[in-house]
């Protein structure tokens, strides 16, 4: 697995968890793939969808002066308004001077714990759904919530000392178990037909599949297994020393280093023709680490390593080069060997028995020690990140289950029988403190529950939405400051879809959330424009400007009176008050709901918008990504353009030329038989941007092709007959096959600017008009990917769909519309999400 990568996926984090940023570096200039561009004009009648951000425009500082306002009044001002500040004091969390009416409507902010992360990866302050508070005011009705549901304690690592078995208070019930056939083959009998059916693939074998969405789709609330069984996790190989012959060189001279830190600078070594390498926080960081190293495993030949720029890694990084040129060299067969060879090895780690049944486990390795990457301007980019050993894992396994065996010396840090908890394996990195967790598959009925309750309880928030909203309107305008700022914050995460974000400490990326913005952060654009400019998750720019309601205009810019760019904005709100908040609105709700519905809703409201009349498969695959980008933009899944997107969109280019240019020869040899054709406009348009040096190069490479086409035929046809035990054929068999190939390629040189064709074999007309439809077909599908490449390039598509877009909205779209999922959905998302594949053509979010 990647050697910094975080072990959860996005759905599965935090809201206010300290987590490493993963995400791409910091873009320098604002651009307008950063949000969507939507009206001029805001109207506030719309409540149902997120704001559409308005033109952007190149961020201005604040002015200390305040901003005219013709709607300013003193009555409108919050009695617990924010005196000047300074950083220092805003550090220490307003604790010294907070006013009179603050301190009556609102408890001082207490010392904010380090959390321990359930395995979804939430903290428990932020996902175990809060007391509700005596005080809530009466306007406030909250209406019952289903029972059964329990968002809470689900998958939550225990606080207690390891190995104390927790006692198991009630049986799971016994389920059936079904069969499911592959690729959606049990849809609803009654249903239309499914186009989800894989092709070429109707013999295979029935799969067989828990049917848990049938059984107990929300699981008991607590209790997760009775009986679990699995056999640890697979630690990477120990170190082996690099050929005596390969050294570092420190000013000019080859060092003897001992294999503790021949290791660390092998790991800078590799990355030697890197970015990384290139970067002086990332150098820094290094160079303290392997000191600390070489401290307490010296140069064995006395060498005092003391300056960074002295050390010569070049011979490292050419021996590993050549060890990647070895594989890359490696026979089909040789390649075959090793990798089965690594599959045996790994086969008793994949799976687990679960109350009897086997599922898959998801990340049963252990990362290799290595230097760590981060994303963006970490400050911790390029430290040491240590070996993981057994005496760092903590097991979590059934009380009766065999203990494994790791699969290098040592013994488990603890052992726990917690049947209300979902990770197999835990252990903490030493970059951030963070916690590693290893869970089941995606696939996995606990993974499935887990994804369906998410996206029930966005449905949900259909039914709480519009009085939520209708509580925090009438906030906006509170005469508490607490209630005004934590309104406005809700406001901003219901419209533009921000995280709720928390506060970060001194060795993490400077990334926020809309509860962490700090003043330099939000600018003010009159009359009611409000300009985001900020580091968000995984360090990606967040800058957009967005017209807003003149009260909410009015509240930033009381928020930013007397304040400093560094402190906060919302200084009287944190994640877990506005969480708690939002749970006495609606059980189980949280910031990162909100998001998850406006995502959804969107997308479904998007793409209900199409009215396809006899569109191709490709103008509806267009049109669902385009939906998808637009619900990317609004959450801000941005992406680095691959860097070999530019070498991409030329191969497209030239195979779109090749299609025309396959049409223009079908066009003039249509017009060779019967001139009339000429005049029909169905076949009047011509290809003029294919230039005359263009058809050379491509005439000649695909005389190339033949050529080479005909020597691997007679090659292959010859070892044919020399197993059969028959005579060879003569060369002069390939000799009048290569002769064959000239004479067509010399007519084509003679058909260039003639506008003239004749084709190898004899067609009808109204064969060669076949033809022309279907390549004209092609030539537009074609067109359209690249459109649709091109536009998705910084755009990181996946996100959304694999943790905010509720699956059966696809699933749903695709049976409607005869698009098969697999056009969509990659195996390994149908593998995901199974429960969703069986949705109704008419389902909507």
């Amino acid at each position: 697995m990647p050697t910094d990568s975080v072990m959860f996926s996005d759905d599965d984090r935090p809201l206010a968890a300290k987590s490493a940023p993963n995400g791409n570096n910091r873009v320098n200039a604002p651009q307008t793939n950063g949000h969507v561009k939507g009206p001029k004009d805001y109207e506030m009648s719309d409540d149902d969808q997120p704001l559409k951000p308005g033109k952007a425009s190149p961020p201005r500082k604040r002015k200390n002066g305040a901003i005219s306002d013709p709607l300013s009044s003193d009555d409108d001002v919050p009695l617990a308004s924010s005196p000047a500040k300074s950083t220092k004091l805003k550090k220490q969390n307003n604790k010294e001077g907070p006013s009179k009416e603050r301190m009556a409507n609102k408890k001082p902010p207490k010392k904010r714990a380090k959390r321990q992360r359930d395995s979804s990866g939430s903290s428990e302050e932020d996902t175990k759904p809060p007391v509700a508070k005596k005080g809530i005011r009466k306007s406030r009705k909250i209406k019952e919530e289903s029972a059964g549901y329990d968002s809470s304690d689900d998958d939550k690592p225990i606080a207690k000392k390891a190995g104390k078995s927790q006692v198991i208070k009630e049986e799971q019930p016994s389920f059936e178990v079904a069969k499911l056939k592959k690729r959606g083959k049990a849809m609803k009998e009654e249903g239309p037909a499914s186009p989800m059916k894989g092709k070429g693939k109707k013999n295979e074998e029935e799969e067989e599949v828990f049917r848990w969405w049938e059984q107990d789709p929300n699981g008991d609330g607590s209790m997760k297994w009775t009986k679990l069984e699995h056999n640890g996790v697979i630690f990477p190989p120990p170190y082996e020393p690099l050929p005596s012959h390969v050294k570092l060189k420190y000013n000019g001279k080859p060092v003897d280093l001992p294999p503790e830190a021949e290791e660390v600078a092998g790991f800078y070594g590799a990355m030697l023709e890197t970015p990384h390498a290139q970067d002086a926080v990332f150098n820094k960081n290094f160079f303290d680490d392997w000191k600390k190293v070489m401290k307490n495993h010296p140069a064995r030949d006395g060498t005092k390593i003391t300056s960074f720029e002295l050390c010569d890694f070049r011979p490292l990084f050419e021996y590993f080069e050549s060890e990647k040129a070895k594989k890359k060299a490696m026979t089909s067969e040789e390649k075959k060997a090793a990798k089965k060879a690594k599959d045996d090895m790994e086969a008793k780690y994949t799976f687990c028995l679960l109350d009897g049944r086997k599922e898959k486990v998801g990340n049963f390795r252990v990362e290799p020690p290595g230097l760590f990457r981060g994303r963006g301007e970490h400050p911790r980019k390029g430290a040491l990140k240590s070996r993981v050993r057994p005496e760092d894992i903590t097991l979590n396994i059934g009380k009766d289950a065999p203990i494994p065996i790791p699969n290098v010396p040592g013994n488990w840090k603890a052992l726990q029988h917690d049947n209300t908890v979902t990770w197999l394996a835990n252990w903490t990195e030493n970059i951030n403190g963070n916690h590693k967790y290893v869970f089941l598959a995606a696939g996995s009925t606990l993974k499935g529950q887990s994804d369906m309750q998410k996206f029930e309880k966005a449905r949900e928030l259909k039914n709480h939405v519009d009085r939520i909203r209708q509580n925090y309107q009438s906030d906006l305008k509170s005469k508490v400051m607490a209630d005004r700022q934590r309104a406005t914050a809700m406001y901003f995460i219901d419209k533009l879809a921000l995280r709720a974000g928390n506060e970060k400490g001194e060795d993490e990326a400077d990334t926020v959330g809309c509860c962490s913005l700090r003043c330099e952060h939000v600018t003010l654009e009159a009359p009611n424009s409000v300009i985001f400019d900020f580091l968000g998750k995984d360090s990606i720019r967040y800058y957009n400007k967005v017209p807003v309601e003149p009260q909410v205009f009015k509240n930033i810019r009381i928020f930013k009176e007397n304040k400093n760019d560094d402190d906060s904005l919302f200084d009287r709100v944190n994640t877990s008050s506005l969480n708690k908040h939002l749970n006495n609105e609606m059980k189980g709700l949280t910031a990162k709901v909100f998001r998850t519905f406006n995502a959804s809703s969107t997308f479904q409201r998007l793409l209900d918008e199409h009215k396809f009349t006899d569109a191709t498969l490709q103008e509806k695959l267009n049109a669902y990504n385009k939906a998808n980008r637009e619900v990317a933009i609004l959450c801000n899944h941005q992406r680095t353009a691959p860097k070999t997107h530019d070498q991409s969109m030329e191969r497209m280019r030239n195979k779109y030329r090749a299609l025309k240019y396959d049409r223009m020869k079908l066009r003039h040899a249509l017009f060779s038989i019967e001139k009339k054709y000429k005049k029909n406009e169905k076949y009047a348009e011509d290809e003029s941007d294919l230039d005359e040096d263009w058809i050379v190069n491509h005439e000649e490479q695909l005389k190339m092709k033949e050529i080479e086409k005909a020597e691997k035929k007679f090659a292959r046809d010859n070892e044919k007959l020399a197993e059969d035990q028959q005579k060879p054929q003569d060369k002069s068999v390939l000799e009048d096959r290569l002769a064959v190939i000239e004479d067509d390629f010399d007519r084509l040189a003679k058909e260039r600017g003639t506008k003239k064709a004749t084709l190898k074999r004899e067609k009808t007309t109204e064969k060669i008009e076949e033809m022309l439809d279907k390549l004209t077909e092609r030539v537009k599908a074609h067109k359209l990917q690249m459109i649709d490449r091109d536009e998705t390039k910084e755009i990181a598509l996946g996100t959304s769909k694999i943790n905010y877009l509720d699956p059966r909205i696809t699933a749903a779209w695709c049976q409607t519309h005869s698009v098969p999922i697999e056009k969509i959905f990659s195996k390994t998302l149908v593998t995901k999400f199974p429960w969703a594949m069986e949705a109704a053509p008419d389902w909507k979010f």
